[in-house]
């Protein structure tokens, strides 16, 4: 396959690409209000191109980054063309969207240039409390996934940059700590405006054409590297 970039440009944009997951990574590290997030790092970032296959990561739970992805895809497959400049996705669901336990709370933000959708920011962050029958969330003897706190099944947080205000204060009515569990989820807004800001930063240094393409190399190139791999050991 041919490619309109030039490799110099590509290897540049790629660098850039790699360094956006990892200032989201530190991002969130830093604004985040829970030990479980910034001394565990029990969470994980991540960019997708905009059908929501993962590009570049930011990496503390390496179980969270299969999971990206299909956040991305769930959102994709929820909203469809519902999808604009500003949103933000709210999602736990265990059964969907790539979940795991309810505590693990993911958030996805479409990237937006020129009105063209280029690409989604996502990660997904361990919060105290969800609410549930126990404190922190954690049960060993639930019955039910209602006894394990709140379900968000991939629902608005901001609508086109509007906060859902009444989601949040049903957040903060359920949880037990409502400061920590409210700061998380906004250290985890705070990352994923980080990546936005660098892409946007990214298309209008490089043109939006040579981002979009510089993400499916990048991709091609990641598939061919395991074809191989995977060639070696048939050998075997």
């Amino acid at each position: 396959m041919s490619y309109k970039t030039d490799p110099f440009t590509y290897e540049v944009i790629k660098d850039s690409l790699i360094s956006t997951g990892e200032e989201m990574f530190i991002a969130l590290a830093r604004t985040s209000m829970s030990p479980i997030i910034y001394e565990v790092l029990d969470y994980a970032c991540g960019l997708t191109n905009k059908k929501g296959e993962l590009v570049t990561l930011g990496n503390g739970v390496t179980g969270f980054i299969g999971m990206l992805s299909f956040m991305v895809k769930e959102t994709l497959k929820v909203y469809g063309d519902d999808i604009n400049d500003g949103d933000v996705f709210l999602i736990n669901d265990p059964y969907e969207g790539g979940g795991s336990h309810l505590c693990d709370v993911g958030l996805v933000l479409p990237i937006f240039q020129n009105g063209e959708l280029v690409a989604f920011v996502a990660n997904k962050a361990h919060w105290t409390e969800v609410g549930g029958k126990d404190t922190g969330s954690m049960s060993t003897n639930s019955t039910d996934v209602y006894q394990e706190g709140l379900q968000f099944p991939c629902i608005k947080l901001f609508d086109k940059g509007i906060e859902n205000k009444a989601l949040v204060k049903l957040i903060e009515s359920n949880v037990r700590f409502p400061e920590l569990s409210i700061g998380d989820m906004r250290a985890q807004i705070a990352s994923l405006k980080t990546g936005e800001k660098r892409i946007q930063g990214l298309c209008n240094k490089y043109t939006t054409e040579s981002i979009l393409e510089s993400m499916e190399r990048f991709l091609d190139q990641g598939e061919k590297l395991t074809i191989n791999e995977i060639s070696k050991l048939e050998k075997l």
